[in-house]
C-alpha cells in the first residue's frame, strides 16, 4: 500500500489559477496580472535559496510562511499527512515519488505553481 505521506509546499498563483488570489493579494489585483511564466520564475529562485541553503527545511518553512498563496503559509506551508486520492493528482505524484527531505521541482495544479517539501 501506498500508505500516507506529509508534505510542505509553497504555491505561486498566477493569472491561470483556479482562484487567483490569496490571503497576500485579497482582491488578487496582484496575482491577476501575474503570468504562470512568471510565476515559476519565482517559484525557481525561491526552490534556488532552499536548495541553497545550509538548512533547507528550515529556509523552506521561512519562505513558505511569507510567499506562499496558500493559507498553509502560516504554519510553514505544512499540509500534515495525506493519502492517494486527498489532493490533485499531480501534486500527489511529485510527493509520493519525492525522497524524505526533498524539494521537488515545480509542479503545476489548477491551484497555481508549487514546490514540495516532503518528510514522511
Amino acid at each position: 500500500a501506498m500508505s500516507v505521506v506529509a508534505a510542505r509546499h509553497l504555491l505561486v498563483k498566477h493569472q491561470g489559477s483556479r482562484r487567483p488570489a490569496s490571503w497576500k493579494d485579497e482582491s488578487g489585483a496582484q496575482i491577476k496580472q501575474r503570468t504562470k511564466e512568471a510565476a515559476i520564475q519565482i517559484l525557481l529562485g525561491f526552490r534556488k535559496q532552499i536548495v541553497d541553503s545550509a538548512n533547507p527545511e528550515q529556509t523552506f518553512i521561512e519562505l513558505a510562511s511569507k510567499e506562499s498563496d496558500c493559507s498553509s503559509a502560516r504554519d510553514g506551508g505544512n499540509l500534515g499527512d495525506f493519502g492517494p486520492g486527498q489532493m490533485q493528482k499531480p501534486f500527489e505524484d511529485a510527493t509520493f515519488n519525492a525522497k524524505i527531505g526533498e524539494v521537488t521541482d515545480v509542479v503545476d495544479t489548477d491551484s497555481g505553481v508549487h514546490i514540495i517539501l516532503r518528510y514522511k
